[in-house]
């Protein structure tokens, strides 16, 4: 059955029955809010077992990327809390027609039964936000907003004030959401 429609509107739950396998070629200026949406529904596990999906090269590389590399950053953070993620192929432009001016990547995305570590995902969602949206700062700094004790919250969980977000795991900012939320 074929749904015309725009994907950022579509509600896929009323037309599917899980679990579902999504395979596409996103449009590259709505590719990253899907994934949001897909990452982040009202339950977990989710309508889809499985993504597979096409984005321009530097967004895989973004999905995928690891602490204290240069792509690694939120969106890392939110796939790999609930997902397996891996890219499974890259293609250089003249792959297509017409051929665009970057390379792409297919990134298979599996759903875990639940959240690789546990926390409270709306507080995790907020301390990466925080910590990522001043990515060049302290954590003691660019998290200050979230109270005064948040320097004593950071040892707590064993990640230095010093420490900048782009050096932290997921297990840690799991552990920080944990002590954050009380």
């Amino acid at each position: 059955e074929v749904l015309h429609g725009d994907a950022l509107e579509l509600d896929l739950a009323v037309h599917l029955v899980p679990p579902v396998k999504i395979v596409a070629n996103l449009p590259y200026n709505v590719g990253t809010e899907l994934l949001i949406r897909w990452l982040t529904p009202r339950d977990w596990p989710p309508l889809w077992s499985s993504l597979t999906l096409m984005f321009q090269k530097e967004v895989a590389e973004r999905i995928v990327a690891k602490p204290r590399t240069e792509h690694y950053g939120r969106l890392a953070l939110l796939v790999q809390y609930r997902c397996e993620a891996r890219i499974v192929m890259t293609l250089p432009p003249e792959a297509f027609t017409p051929a665009p001016k970057v390379y792409s990547a297919v990134v298979q995305l599996t759903a875990l039964p639940e959240p690789r570590f546990p926390c409270d995902f709306q507080v995790l969602q907020r301390i990466t936000a925080m910590a990522f949206n001043q990515r060049r700062k302290m954590l003691r700094a660019s998290l200050k907003g979230l109270g005064p004790e948040i320097e004593a919250k950071l040892m707590s969980v064993g990640i230095p004030p010093t420490a900048r977000a782009e050096e932290i795991g997921l297990e840690a900012f799991c552990a920080l959401a944990r002590a954050v939320a009380g």
